[in-house]
């Protein structure tokens, strides 16, 4: 999708404006203190969490917010509990979506994630509908200057990881789940610093985007979804190269 590729959705998201500071504040808030709750809150230990720490850093956020997410995740602070529910969905043209969302009220997230999708033409699916067509994995974005070709697939590869895939934007990284953090410790220990790495949604099939009415209403739709403050990340299958949104 045009602007809704991961790469540029990275980029994006690296220049974080004013006005949006206080909403990245937030969910970076809420993955920290659940990246701590379900791995501690010690960073040597959590890739997840040092991976966090550095989106945390990159975008300027305080570090009294960083320590009081970190402190309500491992229960040293009172705070709102919150869980992570992922959401399967279809948008215009049939482009599968899966929508993560960290919340204290599961009605309210459901609420307003159906909202969003039947105002723009999508619907919630059942469990299961949608997932099979995403690999569900870690995933490494390294910009393509860092360092070469070779030495990239060196170092991954060894590291665990499945695949490396070289494109002109650089380099991504995929590996499975259980080997996020190894992948992620081998990187640091090389002194290669992601533009992204997370667990991720990542589409096995993808549907192509002609009509250039369903690309303006599926952009649409992408960024209600990630107005919402509950959702953290939003994921789907269309094909970038098509849109002319």
């Amino acid at each position: 999708m045009a602007g809704h590729n991961k790469w540029s959705k990275v980029k994006r998201l690296k220049a974080v404006t004013e006005g949006r500071k206080a909403k990245v504040f937030s969910r970076l808030s809420r993955e920290i203190s659940m990246a701590a709750k379900s791995g501690g809150g010690d960073p040597t230990g959590n890739a997840r969490l040092r991976t966090l720490l550095l989106k945390a850093r990159d975008a300027n956020m305080p570090a009294d917010n960083v320590d009081r997410a970190i402190k309500k995740g491992t229960g040293e602070l009172p705070g709102v509990v919150f869980e992570e529910i992922s959401y399967e969905a279809y948008g215009p043209g049939g482009v599968a979506f899966i929508v993560k969302v960290t919340t204290e009220n599961k009605q309210r997230a459901a609420q307003d994630v159906r909202s969003i999708l039947t105002h723009h033409g999508g619907h919630l699916a059942s469990a299961g509908a949608v997932a099979f067509q995403f690999l569900h994995a870690g995933q490494f974005l390294v910009a393509r200057d860092t360092l070469g070709e070779d030495a990239m697939m060196e170092i991954a590869l060894e590291a665990g990881a499945d695949d490396v895939i070289v494109s002109e934007h650089g380099y991504e990284v995929r590996c499975d789940l259980h080997r996020f953090d190894k992948v992620s410790h081998a990187l640091e220990q090389k002194g290669v610093k992601p533009e992204s790495a997370e667990i991720a949604y990542i589409p096995v099939n993808h549907v192509p985007v002609t009509d250039p009415h369903v690309a303006k209403a599926l952009v649409a739709l992408h960024d209600a979804l990630e107005e919402l403050d509950d959702v953290q990340h939003v994921f789907s299958n269309e094909e970038d190269a098509t849109a002319t949104a």
